[in-house]
């Protein structure tokens, strides 16, 4: 896919490296139009693809969303070599410098850190990457070095110690001042922010306009989750987990996260007897054009919170599973029984269920 070319807009340059950043920038984009009565005011997103090869297919399906809502999309091999961050970075300095805003997908992200040093931009905007913005959001406010939630606490490793400089300075950047404005758009819980950021609720308004509404089935559906792969949950426990789940509520479908393993996946299907569907789209859109199953049932993660906002006005019910302490590994970070917790607490509209025994 090469880049395209076009005009900027307001010289409004969003970076993404997931899916669900991107839906989440075409919400944004979707809210921008809509207050200022200008539809269609396009921009230029940026996508910095992984390797992933299931990710890649789900942003090539919303790359091909963005270009039809009229936005320009350039697409970077971000990760294509040891000298593709290079070449990226330099194709995209003329741009970077021109930006008046930069929207972001990952603050986190040691890329998105690295090119917030080269921008001179003054209106930033960081839109949802899952609860992660929930952390990004609370590590602002009390000043701490941006870290992922799930990484293992302790002393930093040598990478870590190398990018300091860096991602210090990116903190600095998103960090309001008197000449410098962020947003977070966010569909997240947050009750409280950093002084002079302001929080834009994500009503996913344009899912709804866009897709459904769903045909709705008498079933259960089930939603994947990649705390395996992230090493928080034990592969025994959580395949122990679903099955008591399915085999509970008469769910017939899982949905995979796209970071799951296609080993994992396997073993689902054969000890669990679930169908397996691997989505071409974020969840919010698969289950905003159905079929979807009356009940979706999830374990902690973004959904929780999405799912409600992009099914309103549906019968469909989402509940969500409880992590029971006993299922975490014994390299799982310290804050990610309370980070979980925490996800499930706050979300709205949800059916919580308790964690399910372990058979």
């Amino acid at each position: 896919m090469s880049p395209r070319t076009g005009s900027t807009g307001s010289h409004t340059l969003a970076f993404v490296e997931s899916p669900v950043q991107l839906l989440n920038v075409l919400e944004w984009a979707h809210t921008q139009a809509h207050a200022a009565a200008a539809p269609g005011a396009g921009f230029t997103l940026v996508v910095l693809s992984p390797n992933d090869p299931m990710t890649r297919g789900q942003l090539r399906r919303m790359a091909e969303l963005a270009r039809d809502e009229g936005h320009t999309v350039r697409w970077e091999e971000a990760r294509g070599g040891t000298t593709a961050p290079f070449h990226t970075i330099g194709g995209l300095a003329p741009l970077l410098r021109r930006a008046r805003r930069i929207v972001m997908g990952d603050p986190f992200s040691r890329y998105v850190q690295l090119l917030l040093t080269i921008t001179r931009a003054q209106d930033l905007v960081v839109v949802d990457d899952g609860t992660a913005t929930m952390e990004f959001v609370a590590q602002l406010a009390r000043g701490e070095r941006l870290v992922r939630w799930h990484r293992r606490g302790g002393r930093p490793g040598p990478r870590d110690v190398l990018f300091a400089p860096v991602s210090a300075a990116a903190r600095r950047r998103l960090t309001p001042t008197d000449r410098r404005t962020v947003e977070v758009f966010s569909s997240m819980p947050i009750e409280s922010a950093p002084d002079g950021v302001r929080i834009t609720a994500n009503d996913f308004s344009w899912t709804r306009a866009r897709f459904g509404p769903p045909r709705i089935t008498k079933g259960a559906d089930l939603v994947g989750t990649s705390l395996v792969e992230t090493g928080v949950v034990d592969p025994d426990r959580y395949l122990e987990a679903v099955r008591a789940l399915a085999r509970t509520h008469g769910a017939t479908r899982y949905f995979a996260h796209r970071r799951e393993s296609v080993d994992k996946l396997h073993r689902l299907a054969v000890e669990t007897g679930l169908e397996i569907v691997r989505p071409d789209l974020p969840l919010e859109l698969i289950a905003r054009r159905g079929p979807i199953g009356r009940t979706i049932l999830s374990f902690p993660s973004t959904v929780v919170h999405t799912l409600p906002l992009a099914l309103v006005g549906t019968d469909v019910r989402v509940a969500v599973c409880d992590i029971d302490p006993s299922w975490l590994t014994e390299n799982a970070s310290p804050r990610a029984q309370g980070f979980l917790s925490g996800v499930t607490g706050t979300a709205r509209d949800v059916h919580r269920l308790s964690a399910v025994p372990a058979v």
